[in-house]
C-alpha cells in the first residue's frame, strides 16, 4: 500500500530525514537510497508517496519513495516529445515532397522514404513485442540500417509512440548518426553531382 506525505525534515549531508503523512501525525524515517529517482536530491516540503517497511529492529521506514511532481511532469514530457517527433517527421516529408514536385528529386525518392518508414515502424513494433514475450529479437544493426537507408522517420515515430529504444543512450547515439548521414546524403542528391548519380542509378537521363 502506498501512502502520501511531506518531507518535513531532511539532513542532506547524511542523506536521511523524516516524512510526515497527510494526517500530520505520524512521522516515518526515510533514507536517500529509498528514493526511486536517484538523480534528484530530496528536500524539505517535497510531497512524496511511499511504502512502509519494517527494518531489522522492527522500526517503520519509508521505501520506494517517489516525488509526486515527477509523476505529474512525466506524462506531459512524454507527450511533448511524441508531438515534436511527429511535427519533425511531417516537416521532413513536406520538404521531400516539395523537392519532388519542384522537379529537384524524382517521385521514387518520396515513395522510398515512405515505404522504408513503414517497414521501420513495423520492425520496431515487432521487436518490442518480441522483447515483451521473450521471442527472437531484431538485431539493432538491422534497425539502424533501416534508418540509414531512409526509414528513420518511421523509426523515430516508433521510438516515441511505442516507447521502444528511446532511452538506451548508445542506441540513440547511433540512431541520430544514421539520421545525420541520411539527411546529408539527401542534401547531396540536390547537387549536380548527386542528381547525375541518382538518375544514372534509375536509368533516367538528366
Amino acid at each position: 500500500m502506498r501512502y502520501q506525505g511531506k518531507i518535513t525534515s531532511w539532513n542532506d549531508d547524511q542523506g536521511f530525514g523524516f516524512i510526515t503523512n497527510n494526517g500530520g501525525v505520524d512521522q516515518v524515517f526515510v533514507h536517500i537510497n529509498a528514493c526511486t529517482n536517484r538523480k534528484r536530491r530530496p528536500a524539505e516540503n517535497q510531497i512524496v508517496t511511499y511504502e512502509l517497511k519494517t527494518d531489522q529492529k522492527g522500526r517503520m521506514r519509508a521505501e520506494n519513495v517517489a516525488f509526486v511532481d515527477d509523476r505529474l511532469s512525466a506524462a506531459p514530457s512524454t507527450h511533448d516529445r511524441s508531438s515534436i517527433s511527429l511535427m519533425w517527421v511531417i516537416f521532413f516529408v513536406i520538404l521531400v515532397a516539395a523537392s519532388v514536385f519542384s522537379g529537384k528529386l524524382p517521385t521514387i525518392v518520396l515513395g522510398f522514404y515512405l515505404s522504408a518508414s513503414i517497414i521501420a515502424f513495423a520492425a520496431y513494433a515487432l521487436d518490442k513485442s518480441a522483447a515483451l514475450n521473450n521471442r527472437w529479437r531484431t538485431p539493432e544493426n538491422t534497425l539502424h540500417l533501416l534508418g540509414l537507408i531512409g526509414g528513420w522517420p518511421g523509426a523515430l515515430l516508433a521510438q516515441r509512440f511505442l516507447r521502444h529504444k528511446s532511452k538506451k543512450q548508445s542506441f540513440q547515439i547511433t540512431f541520430w548518426a544514421t539520421v545525420i548521414i541520411n539527411c546529408g546524403g539527401l542534401i547531396w542528391l540536390h547537387t549536380v553531382e548527386g542528381s547525375i548519380f541518382l538518375h544514372s542509378i534509375l536509368g533516367v537521363k538528366v
